[in-house]
């Protein structure tokens, strides 16, 4: 099950909580603070890392334990 960031439009509060995607598009994940189902998907960004040509990657700082990491070896 993933965690959402989801907004209380009853109560005007933001949290991040554990659902099944089945629960949270039927609508069955509640507010913990005020109980309301109308709850909307927070999206937030993160940092990001665009390769272009002749660019070099930054060192990953888990390559020695990370075997998916391009730089593992």
């Amino acid at each position: 099950m993933p965690f959402y960031d989801l907004y209380c439009a009853e109560c005007d509060k933001e949290f991040n909580i554990l659902a099944s995607v089945t629960a949270k598009i039927e609508k069955h994940v509640p507010c913990p603070e005020c109980g309301s189902f109308d709850l909307k998907t927070v999206y937030k960004s993160g940092p990001a890392y665009i390769k272009g040509r002749g660019d070099v990657m930054p060192e990953c700082p888990n390559r020695s334990t990370c075997a998916s990491c391009p730089h593992a070896g």
